[in-house]
């Protein structure tokens, strides 16, 4: 009984224990998956009546709508906490990507300082800069940035939360142009993430237009009827030969001898490209009859030779009219062109080629404007002077040796650490907060067979995934395997398969495994007074004894008289508290003695017959006397007939006159 009822209590602790660990959550989990499948099913319903009962092709979408529902799923990437559903939001429409609406704001804020900011920029506030998405880059206006909440479709402004829509939607039809546009509208109810392809029906033929039209999605309205395309290709002497296909056809792959533009070489090539030019010089007279044509390979004329007509001398101030067999002469004046410095003018006189380096000597100002210097002109002056000027980081200076003011962005990397708290800034030297860290990180579950990819620095936060493989722990009791069940994280449940440990009495061990059962420990702490707060009870694991054994096994009393059933710890002969009922050696009576043990002096015995142990008969005879014998039996109960009377009696004789003394035999 003992036993018992410390099982009874471990059993009624650990059960508690379990349940508080196990249960709870997953019924909770339960209970949301099978929420979240009504939302998502409500949400589909317009949409997969179009599509005759089948969304097929809603998975992208449904994956966005997956990650609204989990909890913790939805990340910002700038702030790296969980959006959740009553915080005001926004979307991407590049890449679909959720933020906290004050995290958006703050990033195109200090996205434009940062771009229309530098120190020595002109058009400071006048240019409209855009500012990028944090994940996608995608490109925004200054007049984009967001100023308030809306739903996913862009209807209602501040959603109102309810549980029983998709998290930040209003629940209307979304009803955006599908993209890219075919005149039909998302017919799905507000949503994040892109719309789904079209579903609408509508008759359309092939690319090639010899097959009849057919209905199909609109999604998939162009199709290919596989037959050869057939039309005349760009060379105008072939026709396409591949399948039915969109756009222009490709050029024609066969090959065909074709002449060079001036003709004098034959090759063959594609005859997609006809047109060849090859590598002769022309060589033809030209109309002066003096020079030939010095162009490559062309067709047409070859035109007029370039040295006729008025030409110039090398300064161009004077003209000549020569046969083209002559050369211009220079005309002695001064060259005065403009030399490279754009400041001076060539004193030499007419000449051919190119003028000479300015040699002028002028008073030159350094790059920075802090010297000057007499120097030639074609020589650049540079200060030794560093810039003290700080970049455009702000935290260090220029340094460059006679800067004129347009300091370069800082060269040094950022190297600070990222909000994911796991990497550092890859980027150069810069202001304001750091992008968000780009990495992404494995999130696995115990067995790591189920991975979820999330944004660096979310792993500690987010729940692992559910894994549907089964445990592959080794069981740590002494059963060869364990009770199936899912991958997890901690330790196993509790091992509810029979012990079948063999026991002493040779039957095997019927109640649920308890060789990691749950304990609790008390009396480990004294309390110093009222006042201490009693401390949770302790529970510590360990291995408890088998119970004893209960099968039954059927026992016979000690006088033998019934056959009972009896718990196998507990088989060994009992009284049946009935009288003995055994025959004594009196033949006449039976042991009145409670049901006990009787020894048999031999094999043979009658186990009716009394023993040992029984009473003795301790009863006068009282068996029936002898017809006139008036006088008890002289023995003790005995068995068999009682002796013959030997009593002597005093009897008178017939006619009362004499007295006879005779045994009463």
């Amino acid at each position: 009984k003992k036993f018992d009822e410390i099982k009874k209590a471990n059993q009624a602790a650990a059960k508690k224990l379990v349940e508080d660990q196990f249960s709870s959550s997953s019924e909770d989990d339960d209970e949301d998956e099978v929420k979240q499948g009504k939302i998502l099913a409500k949400t589909f319903t317009i949409y997969a009546s179009q599509m005759d009962g089948g969304a097929n092709e809603l998975e992208r979408t449904r994956q966005y709508m997956n990650e609204a529902f989990q909890s913790g799923a939805m990340t910002c990437l700038i702030c790296i906490a969980s959006v959740k559903r009553n915080q005001a939001v926004w979307s991407c429409c590049g890449c679909y990507c959720i933020f906290h609406l004050v995290c958006i704001q703050k990033w195109a804020k200090d996205s434009l300082f940062l771009v229309s900011s530098p120190l020595t920029d002109d058009d400071f506030g006048k240019k409209d800069y855009p500012w990028p998405c944090p994940k996608c880059r995608f490109e925004y206006k200054r007049s984009e940035t967001p100023s308030r909440y809306y739903c996913y479709c862009g209807k209602v402004e501040n959603p109102p939360l309810d549980p029983w829509l998709v998290p930040h939607s209003c629940g209307q039809i979304c009803e955006k142009e599908f993209k890219p546009s075919c005149g039909h509208k998302c017919l799905l109810l507000c949503h994040p993430g892109p719309c789904p392809p079209c579903p609408k029906m509508v008759t359309t033929t092939c690319h090639c237009k010899k097959a009849k039209p057919v209905p199909r999605r609109c999604s998939a309205k162009e199709w290919s009827c596989c037959l050869p395309c057939g039309r005349t290709l760009l060379c105008g002497q072939h026709s396409c030969e591949n399948p039915c296909h969109a756009g222009d056809c490709q050029p024609c792959p066969r090959v065909s001898k074709q002449r060079c533009i001036c003709g004098r070489q034959t090759a063959e090539r594609l005859c997609a490209s006809p047109q060849w030019q090859c590598d002769q010089v022309c060589g033809k007279p030209l109309p002066c009859g003096n020079h030939v044509c010095e162009r490559v390979c062309h067709a047409g004329p070859c035109g007029d030779c370039p040295r006729s007509g008025k030409r110039s001398c090398p300064c161009e101030k004077t003209k000549f009219t020569l046969p083209c067999t002559e050369d211009v002469p220079t005309c002695g004046d001064s060259c005065d062109k403009v030399l490279e410095c754009g400041i001076h003018k060539c004193s030499q006189r007419c000449h051919r080629g190119p003028c000479e380096i300015c040699r002028q000597e002028v008073e030159k100002q350094c790059r920075c404007g802090k010297h000057t210097k007499r120097m030639p002109c074609h020589k650049p002056y540079l200060c030794e002077t560093k810039c003290t000027k700080i970049r455009d980081c702000q935290k260090h200076q220029c340094r460059r040796k006679c800067c004129p003011g347009n300091c370069p962005p800082c060269d040094q990397v950022c190297g600070r650490t990222l909000g994911c708290r796991n990497h550092k800034c890859p980027s150069g030297c810069h202001r304001g907060s750091c992008n968000p860290c780009p990495e992404t990180v494995d999130v696995k579950c115990n067995c790591g067979k189920t991975v979820i990819k999330v944004p660096c620095g979310r792993e500690r936060t987010i729940k692992p995934p559910k894994c549907k493989q089964l445990c592959s722990r080794p069981p740590t009791c002494h059963h060869s395997t364990q009770e199936k069940h899912y991958c997890h994280f901690g330790r196993c449940p509790p091992c509810r398969q029979p012990c079948q440990k063999t026991l002493t009495c040779s039957h095997l061990c019927p109640v649920p495994c308890h060789d990691e059962a749950l304990v609790k420990q008390t009396g480990l702490h004294q309390s110093a007074g009222p006042w201490e707060q009693p401390s949770e009870p302790v529970f510590i694991q360990t291995a408890l004894p088998c119970p004893p054994c209960e099968v039954p096994i059927p026992v016979e009393c000690l006088g033998q008289h019934e056959v009972s059933p009896l718990p196998c710890h507990s088989a060994s002969p009992y009284s049946c508290k009935r009288f003995c009922g055994r025959l004594l050696d009196c033949q006449n009576h039976t042991c009145t003695k409670e049901c006990h043990h009787v020894t048999k002096l031999n094999s043979s015995a009658d186990g009716k017959k009394a023993g040992p142990e029984c009473l003795q008969c301790e009863e006068e005879c009282t068996k029936p006397r002898p017809p006139g014998c008036p006088h008890r039996c002289v023995l003790p109960c005995h068995p068999g007939d009682c002796p013959s009377c030997l009593q002597m009696l005093k009897i008178k004789c017939h006619c009362k006159l004499s007295m006879l003394y005779i045994e009463c035999l």
